[in-house]
C-alpha cells in the first residue's frame, strides 16, 4: 500500500483530500423530509449511529445544498438505507430529481415521508442540529424503524459497489 502525498496547491490538496475521504467505503441511504415545498429526498453517506440508549444517529447535509433548508427546518426526517439494487434510485436523489410524490413514498400526516422497499428505514424526530464547518449536522432519535434482509448498496471511491452478509475478511 502506497499512501499519495498532500500537495503545496489547495486545489490539488482538496483533490488529494477528498481522494483520501473517498478510499473509506460507506454504506448509502436516503434521507426524506416533508419540507416547505412539499416533501423531498436526498442521498447521503454520512450516516452513522451516535447512541443505542437513547436511539441517536446523525448525518450531514452541505450548507450550499438546495435541500438543506427543508431539512433544517423539519422535526422529523427518515433514513433508508438503500439494498445493493438501488444506484439509480441513490443517483436520482444525489444530483437529480429530489421532489417526492405518492408514487414514490408513503405520506403520512406527523411523520417523514417514507421510500418503499428499502434494506432498512428509521423513521427519527429532531434531536439536536449544529452547524459545522461548511454542513449542517442533524442527530436524529429514533422513533420507529424496521429493518430486512439482504445486500447493502455501498459507495467507494466514486462509485457504488455492495457488501453482501456473506462477505467476510
Amino acid at each position: 500500500m502506497s499512501l499519495e502525498p498532500l500537495s503545496d496547491g489547495l486545489a490539488d490538496a482538496s483533490l488529494a483530500y477528498r481522494r483520501a475521504l473517498g478510499a473509506f467505503a460507506t454504506g448509502v441511504c436516503i434521507m426524506t423530509v416533508d419540507g416547505p415545498a412539499g416533501p423531498v429526498g436526498i442521498t447521503a453517506n454520512s450516516f452513522a449511529s451516535v447512541s443505542l440508549d437513547p436511539r441517536l444517529i446523525l448525518w450531514s447535509i452541505a450548507l450550499t445544498s438546495e435541500r438543506m433548508p427543508a431539512f433544517a427546518a423539519a422535526d422529523r426526517f427518515a433514513v433508508h438505507v438503500l439494498a445493493a439494487g438501488d444506484a439509480d434510485r441513490a443517483h436520482r436523489f444525489a444530483r437529480g430529481d429530489c421532489r417526492l410524490t405518492p408514487a414514490d413514498a408513503v405520506l403520512e400526516p406527523g411523520r417523514a415521508p417514507r421510500l418503499p422497499g428499502t434494506l432498512a428505514w428509521l423513521d427519527c424526530a429532531v434531536h439536536a442540529r449544529s452547524e459545522v464547518g461548511d454542513h449542517l449536522v442533524l442527530i436524529g432519535r429514533v422513533d420507529r424503524f424496521e429493518a430486512g434482509e439482504g445486500t447493502a448498496l455501498t459507495y467507494f471511491r466514486g462509485r457504488y459497489g455492495r457488501a453482501s452478509p456473506e462477505t467476510s475478511a
